[in-house]
């Protein structure tokens, strides 16, 4: 199998560690990162070389695209102009695209009211990649090794918030990884899939259990709309809870950490 990952972070690498008998192909501005990844037995190719990294999409099996997308929808879009084909073709995109729903649920049939410019890049770049067929992933707060709140805690970046009634849903990795996998045995060409655990939560709920776990102390309150945090004000303005049904009964897949608490007791 021949695997091309547009942006090979958190998720890109995680999947790729999931399909170890693959050849694997990213792509890599820096020429550092790209000897790196070399010594790794990853391809890494710049993507501003059009040919490469087209030469890449032309021979790959299966592509992950994972870059934030930019006012004229998502670069790798640009840059690959790919046409409809048999290749399993996954992109992530991001539950923002719901909107607030003053913490109700939505479905992957809800209707799109994204509250922020961002989102509204997230709407265009997956009606690009669903228009030729590709498989659209919408994914909440992720969290894994190296990137949670026992980290935050520990560097003192965590910020204890309690906004009533604010809920949100979030993601191991690992169980990114495990989803995108079951949709390669069961590809669903223009699918589109919410992948979050099974317990929508409030931040600060998360943030006191993982305090609770490890011993680590609580940073004192900050109000959600605190000026200096305006990406926070942003992350707090929408208020839902994620439905994952559709992606358990298409694909067959389950969490294996259905809820912060099991997340966090594998991470210590």
């Amino acid at each position: 199998m021949n695997l091309l990952v547009f942006g090979y972070g958190f998720i890109g690498a995680a999947f790729a560690r999931n399909l170890p008998d693959a050849r694997i192909t990213t792509t890599a501005r820096d020429p550092g990162k790209r000897a790196n990844l070399l010594n790794q037995g990853v391809t890494a190719v710049d993507p501003a070389d059009l040919g490469a990294l087209r030469g890449a999409f032309a021979s790959a099996d299966v592509v992950l695209v994972t870059p934030a997308p930019g006012d004229e929808g998502c670069p790798a879009f640009a840059a690959l102009q790919p046409a409809r084909s048999a290749k399993w073709i996954g992109y992530l995109s991001t539950t923002g695209v719901y909107g607030d729903r003053d913490g109700g649920w939505v479905w992957e049939d809800s209707e799109l009211l994204p509250t922020s410019a961002e989102g509204r890049r997230r709407v265009m770049a997956e009606q690009q990649w669903l228009s030729v067929g590709g498989q659209v992933f919408r994914l909440p707060g992720l969290y894994g090794p190296g990137r949670n709140v026992i980290e935050r805690l520990k560097d003192g970046t965590a910020r204890l918030i309690h906004k009533p009634g604010h809920v949100f849903s979030r993601l191991h990795h690992d169980d990114c990884a495990t989803a995108l996998l079951a949709s390669l045995s069961r590809p669903r060409a223009g699918g589109i899939y919410n992948l979050c655990d099974d317990e929508p939560a409030p931040a600060d709920k998360v943030l006191e259990y993982a305090a609770g776990l490890t011993g680590l102390a609580l940073p004192g309150p900050t109000a959600w709309d605190d000026p200096r945090f305006p990406a926070m004000q942003r992350f707090y303005r929408d208020n839902k809870r994620v439905s994952n049904a559709r992606a358990k009964a298409e694909l067959g897949w389950f969490p294996c950490y259905p809820t912060y608490r099991d997340g966090l007791k594998a991470l210590v």
